[in-house]
């Protein structure tokens, strides 16, 4: 690092204090990561802004498979800030100590200083790519109210379900008589949700994509152009601000990408499919589509070629979609601007992932209906 830099850095940057890690955990702040050494007491120099902090604790075992689920959260660092964190063994997390703690500790903090490792300042250009659209407000937003994103988080019964009145009440059969089917099995087992206030705020994807008291035609129409769709999530979630839908795409893309998070996957695919087939919303907004190029460039150069190949189908959910997309703002009649940096968008991607986007895409498939059973065509309709 440039000494004049680091001396900034040293200065200006922020602290993480993080106390009482089990020696073997792995501890990590943004693309970096490390395995907690004797001596780990924090990372120092980091500079001020958004950053992920993501951690597996080592079990009571200490073996190297003995690692917890990975739990992460979002910071919003200020300059000179110094955060605190103490690992508590019995609820098995990460905590934030008070900021009275952390001031009176910022007098020993030169004692510290050769516990605390620097922040690798060469990675920050490949996090700022993949995070500049995340903002203090849309990261508080989006956060667990609980604050710890878990890659595995606790469930809980619905309902208790202990004694046999309660399964009697709900017509299910009792635990001790024989199960006589797969389905009577399932229903044995108990319903179960997420703990409450540990759930990722997402936006909530519409499920129906054409207004109320469309024609069967304009309902056609909607279904292939989800310009409605993507608007009326933009209209919910984000009025006037069409761009906040990246800091929800790039939060997503992190938390499953750095965190583990399978969920935060298939939001980033929800949205994605929004985006890539919102032909008309496209013209309206070209600034917006010249961002979302910018941001899937940077986050698919972090991901393998065969990652979004489906192992059961072997078909490729990104190149259908984007195939979508490159159909309508690749064309003639699409923003001068923005067809020029689709098309080195679709080439870059062809010559990385060897992606064929030429081939027809499967919406534009004959679309086979299934008739009603005993449905029988009349002469006259199996002539025409």
């Amino acid at each position: 690092m440039d000494p004049e830099l680091a001396r900034q850095l040293f200065f200006e940057g922020a602290t993480l204090v993080i106390l009482g890690v089990p020696e073997g955990s792995e501890f990590g702040i943004d693309y970096n990561s490390w395995q907690v050494g004797p001596r780990f007491r924090g990372v120092k120099m980091v500079p001020p802004g958004v950053h992920f902090m993501h951690y597996n604790v080592v079990g009571k075992g200490g073996g190297l498979g003995d690692m917890s689920p990975r739990s992460s959260m979002f910071l919003h660092l200020q300059q000179r800030e110094l955060r605190l964190f103490r690992w508590d063994p019995q609820e098995e997390e990460m905590v934030v100590a008070p900021q009275e703690e952390a001031e009176k500790l910022r007098e020993e903090l030169q004692s510290l200083d050769s516990f605390l490792g620097p922040y690798p300042y060469q990675s920050m250009r490949r996090w700022v790519s993949l995070s500049n659209h995340i903002k203090k407000e849309s990261m508080f937003r989006l956060q667990p109210k609980c604050g710890t994103i878990f890659s595995f988080p606790e469930v809980l019964p619905t309902e208790p379900m202990t004694h046999t009145a309660d399964r009697v009440q709900h017509n299910l059969p009792r635990y001790d008589s024989v199960c006589q089917s797969y389905k009577e099995g399932m229903a044995r087992l108990p319903q179960m949700k997420q703990k409450e206030g540990t759930e990722i705020q997402f936006s909530l994807i519409p499920d129906k994509t054409y207004p109320d008291n469309a024609t069967p035609t304009e309902i056609t129409q909607h279904s292939l152009d989800l310009s409605y769709a993507l608007g009326q999530l933009l209209n919910t979630h984000y009025p006037g601000q069409p761009l906040e839908l990246l800091a929800e795409l790039q939060f997503s893309f992190v938390c499953f990408v750095l965190g583990n998070v399978y969920e935060a996957f298939e939001q980033w695919k929800k949205i994605v499919n929004l985006l890539c087939r919102a032909e008309n919303f496209s013209v309206q907004h070209p600034e917006l589509y010249m961002e979302t190029i910018s941001v899937l460039y940077h986050q698919l150069a972090q991901v393998p070629t065969d990652f979004f190949v489906d192992i059961v189908t072997q078909s490729n959910f990104l190149t259908s979609t984007l195939q979508v997309l490159f159909s309508f703002l690749c064309s003639p009649t699409a923003n001068p601007a923005l067809r020029k940096k689709a098309i080195r968008f679709r080439a870059h991607l062809t010559k990385k992932f060897q992606w064929d986007f030429e081939e027809e895409p499967d919406d534009c498939a004959p679309l086979i209906v299934d008739l009603p059973a005993g449905w029988e065509p009349s002469s006259q309709s199996a002539a025409s």
